[in-house]
């Protein structure tokens, strides 16, 4: 799909120009892609606050898909002092829209469509890993993030599938050569890259999408459960996944952890809770989804059907779901990404959404913290 040209003029980012900025994430067949039945999301009065649950935070992992990818990466980097590894399915590296460009102007909008996708078919570089970890470093030291060094003790999934012409094999190398920079040793970073995948993540069963194409729900069966492959190497000490799950999905309201009505995230979020979590400290891991997998798109299919349910029930780990949503006007998201190129910012040449400050980034950190609080308490 061709892309607009910018020019490095201030005066380009429009209101026009970011009409244009959710042609991200998904090939042009997948705007009429809504084919799943679509189950309609509580409204936030219906929610229950989030629970406090007392979790252990200190094995908190990420994850995610697409727009999700680079939000787990931006995540685990901004508030690095938390999380300790993370997923990444067809996602880039940490501040990816803001590499090339020098202050003033850097176009991290031009950078997520071309530089942070498909670099090769809009004729740009891929993303640079030591430029990346510069700017991160510098952001450190301002403290906007956590102090880098914490990165050396992450553990990293990669996936790249072969048939992925959306974010491409490039964007996700330098993932794991931006960690490798950080200093993270090489067996704690697994790059899977040998799978005929289109732009999805990957399940067992086959009543989803066939592995190699790119659609709607974009959750492709190839013959293995992604969920399990990410958070095994996460949590080495994985016991199988649960064929029955005894847990809870839990419905809570999400907008109590929002600050500012500029997020484009749902009012309501999702849970999954083991039932040994009712009484045991548990880990946590944050799954975000993709493009155009919001509730409004295709129901519940995202967080009860990609398999992290059912590893988690079998290990005492917390699934915790935040959910994007589908912005027409302002900020303009139609497709529920999540943020990582600054349109959640009311001032878009100095956005804050890889800061841990960020609109989404606070949210769900927030949430963490509520899951992290003593057993009944209001916090």
């Amino acid at each position: 799909m061709p892309f607009p040209h910018l020019t490095a003029h201030l005066t380009t980012l429009t209101t026009t120009l970011l009409a244009a900025s959710l042609l991200v994430l998904a090939p042009a067949s997948a705007h009429a892609a809504t084919a799943a039945k679509a189950v309609k999301p509580a409204a936030s009065k219906d929610a229950a606050a989030l629970p406090a649950y007392q979790a252990d935070l200190s094995q908190t992992t990420v994850s995610g898909l697409s727009s999700g990818g680079f939000m787990a990466a931006q995540f685990a980097v901004a508030y690095s002092a938390t999380v300790a590894g993370a997923g990444i399915i067809a996602g880039g590296p940490y501040f990816c829209s803001g590499q090339p460009g020098r202050f003033p102007y850097i176009p991290y909008l031009t950078n997520a469509l071309t530089t942070c996708m498909n670099p090769g078919s809009a004729q740009v570089a891929p993303p640079v890993a030591s430029e990346l970890l510069r700017a991160a470093n510098d952001f450190a030291r301002a403290r906007l993030i956590d102090d880098t060094a914490n990165l050396k003790r992450q553990r990293v999934y990669l996936f790249s599938g072969t048939k992925d012409q959306t974010v491409t094999r490039p964007v996700v190398e330098q993932v794991g050569k931006f960690y490798q920079l950080a200093g993270t040793p090489a067996a704690q970073i697994r790059f899977v890259d040998t799978v005929g995948a289109g732009h999805a993540i990957i399940t067992d069963n086959n009543q989803d999408k066939p592995c190699a194409v790119t659609d709607s729900p974009f959750i492709n069966d190839c013959d293995f459960v992604q969920a399990r492959d990410i958070l095994q190497h996460l949590y080495p000490d994985l016991q199988p996944s649960s064929t029955t799950l005894t847990g809870k999905l839990i419905a809570f309201n999400q907008r109590s952890f929002i600050q500012n009505a500029y997020s484009s995230m749902n009012n309501t979020g999702y849970a999954y809770i083991p039932k040994a979590c009712d009484s045991e400290s548990c880990r946590v891991h944050v799954v975000f989804h993709g493009c155009l997998q919001t509730t409004q798109a295709i129901g519940d299919r995202f967080y009860t059907s990609t398999g992290y349910n059912q590893v988690a029930d079998a290990n005492k780990i917390i699934v915790l779901y935040p959910q994007a949503e589908p912005s027409p006007v302002y900020p303009y998201n139609p497709k529920g990404c999540w943020d990582f190129w600054g349109y959640t910012s009311i001032n878009p040449i100095d956005p804050d959404f890889y800061r841990k400050s960020g609109t989404q980034m606070q949210a769900v950190k927030g949430m963490l913290d509520r899951l992290g609080s003593a057993r009944n308490s209001r916090r």
